[in-house]
């Protein structure tokens, strides 16, 4: 008997371990009934290739919730208006993709094969609560902080329905790191020297010390191939890099604002900003950026988790010097239509036919 994917009770879970990362593989759906199919491996479509700009007419977007510490999906054509895909129920179920039986921090991007990249943290905030585990954290607050979780999910799909997907202890891949406090906020770009899918995240040491670190992913996207690296002159975390011309602008967190810096190379030489870009007073983290396709104009996406309640806030800028506020999700020209109070997102584009596709699949109708 075939049955639905993640979102259902009936996802019947199988594990295989490749290396120090866990495939996650499942049972694969009923066709027309939504959800998605999590399978052990991809195989690149015939005609997927590496996509620009021409080629694109909409938007996906990526978030979770602390109520649930699953990820959700939301889709637009103007790149304004946001639908959500599941009536506003999670679409990737962090009680069967994570090691602590939840996910925080998506992102999406996609790569030169055409395909959704997409990483996000293995964390549940409230695991003991919930009952998976005895303690508040995995491990003594007192020496690792808060949090302290180590491992990163890494999925890939063709087309946002079949997914491979996979739960990588990145301390146990790398012990040359030592003994590090989290491995937090995972984000995916793709390196043209290198030609391979670079994912960069936050690694706190000492309860104290956290920088930006890179790293090589294989092209399968279930586990890390190089030793993370640290980004050097940023100090801080939740980075988000796009690449507009020849620069990598770069946004980051700080003191729990958004900062900004530049550099002509992807791993280095960033030079920052001490100014805040956002133009809130109160905390925000989780800095996205996404082109308006079409214009020249490109919009910076940030979690005001400090608002109550909390939302995303937006800006817009052309140049990355000068940056306007078009408010927060519902208080201004950005809407949601099925959910609210979204968090640590990110955005990435889809054709024609992408959207078209994956509306169809979940029975959602886009005005």
């Amino acid at each position: 008997m075939k049955k639905r994917m993640i979102g259902s009770t009936l996802a019947v879970l199988l594990a295989a371990l490749v290396g120090c990362g866990t495939t996650v593989v499942y049972e694969e759906m009923t066709p027309g009934e939504g959800g998605i199919v999590i399978v052990p491996e991809l195989k690149k479509p015939a005609k997927k290739r590496k996509l620009e700009e021409k080629d694109f007419g909409g938007y996906v977007l990526v978030y979770f919730k602390d109520q649930d510490q699953c990820a959700y999906m939301a889709v637009s054509r103007d790149g304004y208006t946001f639908y959500d895909l599941n009536e506003g129920k999670a679409i990737f179920d962090g009680t069967q993709l994570a090691e602590q039986k939840g996910v925080r921090d998506p992102h999406i991007a996609r790569g030169p094969d055409g395909g959704f990249y997409m990483a996000m943290t293995d964390l549940h905030i409230s695991g003991q609560r919930a009952g998976y585990r005895d303690t508040q954290w995995q491990r003594p607050q007192e020496k690792y902080g808060w949090g302290n979780n180590r491992a990163l999910v890494l999925m890939k799909s063709f087309d946002l329905i079949h997914w491979t997907a996979s739960d990588f202890r990145v301390d146990l891949a790398f012990p040359e790191l030592g003994d590090i406090d989290c491995s937090w906020a995972p984000q995916t770009i793709y390196d043209e020297e290198e030609g391979k899918m670079m994912v960069y995240f936050t690694i706190r040491y000492n309860n104290d010390y956290a920088n930006i670190y890179c790293s090589y992913a294989n092209d399968d996207f279930t586990q890390l191939e190089t030793v993370p690296e640290m980004i050097p002159g940023i100090g801080g975390i939740d980075a988000d890099i796009t690449k507009v011309g020849d620069k990598f602008q770069m946004h980051y967190v700080s003191g729990a604002k958004i900062l900004h810096a530049v550099s002509d190379k992807i791993r280095t030489g960033y030079v920052s900003e001490s100014r805040r870009i956002d133009p809130n007073t109160v905390n925000t983290e989780a800095p996205d950026v996404f082109k308006r396709l079409g214009t020249d104009t490109y919009v910076l996406m940030y979690d005001v988790y400090g608002a109550r309640p909390n939302n995303m806030g937006f800006s817009e800028t052309k140049d990355f010097v000068t940056y306007t506020d078009i408010g927060r999700f519902n208080e201004g020209v950005m809407k949601t239509v099925g959910f609210d109070r979204p968090k640590h997102g990110a955005v990435t584009y889809l054709t024609p036919d992408e959207l078209e596709a994956i509306t169809r699949h979940w029975g959602v109708e886009l005005d």
